[in-house]
């Protein structure tokens, strides 16, 4: 057995997981653990947000951590090794730098060992996408990526139990060139080309001998007078230039700031969404003093003891009886086989305010929710959101969305579609105002309510009935009875 096969054995890695939904990247927000903590199968070793929300990572067996591959606030790639977990602690030395010459046999894959073959590792909440994309294979040896993996393994080890170690000023390989051209991604040759970089001139350490980003920033960052080993930093730190979240401009006039994680997706869904569906907006303005009562009342009822109480309750209750009543509302555009899919099931979105942006989780079939099965799914929900602990799968699959613009003192707006769904009802700030109740001018509790949806589904009629009957039953709210 060759010393490469004995390390591998003995250090397994731990990719960036499958994250699905057509997410292909995430940045480590948070690490839990640093080299030498004993962790076991199921810990929690980090947390990583990707475009959807942040998740917590679990470690999928026992061991000692060797190494972090990437300090906080990296992005890194799906399939990237994120640590390296010794699984055999005490079992001897690392193996000298002899020892790791022979990289270019053909062995085994060690990597087989860690993950069963056709298995891919998932985030919490997530299942491995039908359509994961499948980098295509390089011409050239099938066994180099795993040798070059096997390699890459073996000089961390040697390095000292650390990150890896920054490249000298000895004798380095040759650069591997496809056509004339350094190995390297699209985005790592931008972040070359805007630190002033030549490609031709960056050692490789990536698989296939592709040029990373921590490579760049290695090449960029100034030499520096080597640190005794015993100070020496687990976590390798980037250049300021390139992690930090925000730069501001010599004059101090202008901030800019990375558009990445959930701002980015939001981003793209809301153009997604503007340019793809034709919306549709209607507005009506409603009398809502018998609903603020009946939540005063609903505090007060035991059955409804331990948990919260509010006008978005009976609200959401309100728009679930009128899909039910007009059910064709609660649809989907399949575009692909231009085709209207009709739901028979509410995932009710609710557009959640977070520190790291907008984010709508949904209440899986909420039309079968009893009042206090709703009122404490929704306390649930935001709770979560709050903690960002939101996972992607509770934002997935919804069909119709509520935002309630009105706890900021907004009157109302104009809603964009949450993709793939077909109305979203924007709620106003709930006022008291001179309203003509019963032939006289009194002071009454006032909403405007707006519903937006896709013209392609739902007609100006159909539209029209739905936000009518939100609105009668927040008027009367005993038609919560009659019409249920």
């Amino acid at each position: 057995m060759t010393t490469m096969t004995e390390t591998s054995a003995r250090f397994r890695e731990f990719k960036m997981p499958d994250v699905g939904e057509g997410l292909t990247e995430a940045e480590i927000l948070k690490w839990f653990v640093q080299p030498g903590d004993t962790v076991t199968d199921g810990q929690v070793v980090c947390e990583v947000e990707t475009a959807k929300a942040a998740v917590e990572l679990p470690i999928p067996f026992d061991g000692v951590v060797h190494e972090l591959r990437f300090p906080e606030g990296t992005t890194v790639d799906v399939g990237q090794v994120i640590i390296a977990i010794d699984v055999a602690p005490g079992s001897g030395d690392a193996p000298a730098p002899a020892a790791a010459a022979p990289v270019q046999e053909p062995a085994a894959e060690p990597e087989a060992e860690a993950e069963p073959k056709g298995r891919t590792p998932v985030l919490v909440g997530y299942g491995v996408a039908e359509s994961s994309t499948k980098r295509r294979p390089r011409k050239g040896s099938a066994a180099a990526p795993e040798a070059a993996a096997a390699a890459a393994a073996v000089q961390a080890e040697l390095n000292g139990h650390g990150a890896p170690a920054a490249p000298t000023p000895a004798p380095a390989p040759a650069v591997p060139v496809q056509g004339g051209r350094p190995l390297a991604k699209p985005p790592v040759r931008k972040l070359a080309k805007d630190l002033g970089i030549d490609l031709a001139t960056v050692v490789p350490t990536g698989k296939d001998g592709i040029i990373t980003r921590e490579d760049v920033h290695a090449a960029a960052a100034p030499a520096a007078p080597e640190a005794p080993a015993a100070v020496a930093s687990p976590v390798v730190p980037a250049p300021a230039v390139a992690e930090a979240p925000a730069v501001v401009s010599d004059s101090a006039r202008e901030t800019r700031i990375p558009v990445k994680g959930v701002r980015k997706a939001i981003a793209q869904a809301m153009v997604g969404s503007a340019f793809t569906a034709p919306h549709v907006t209607e507005f009506v303005t409603v009398d809502v003093t018998r609903t603020m009562k009946l939540v005063a009342e609903l505090k007060e009822d035991k059955d409804m003891a331990g948990v919260r109480v509010n006008p978005l309750l009976i609200i959401a209750k309100a728009l679930l009886v009128a899909i039910k009543r007009n059910p064709e509302v609660n649809a989907a555009w399949d575009e692909a086989n231009q085709e209207i899919v009709q739901k028979h099931y509410v995932n009710l979105g609710i557009a959640a305010a977070t520190p790291r942006g907008l984010i709508v989780p949904n209440i899986k079939d909420a039309h079968d929710k009893t009042l206090p099965q709703l009122a404490e799914a929704l306390g649930e929900l935001v709770a979560t959101a709050r903690d960002g602990k939101t996972s992607p799968a509770a934002m997935a699959g919804g069909t119709v969305t509520i935002t309630n613009v009105g706890v900021f003192g907004v009157d109302t707006g104009t809603p964009i579609l949450n993709p793939g769904e077909s109305a979203i009802l924007a709620v106003g700030a709930i006022k008291l105002q001179p309203w003509v109740h019963k032939g006289k001018v009194k002071p009454r509790q006032v909403t405007t309510l707006a519903l937006s949806f896709d013209h392609r589904l739902v007609d100006g009629e159909l539209g029209s009935k739905v936000l009518a009957d939100v609105a009668a039953i927040l008027e009367q709210p005993k038609r919560l009875i009659t019409w249920a």
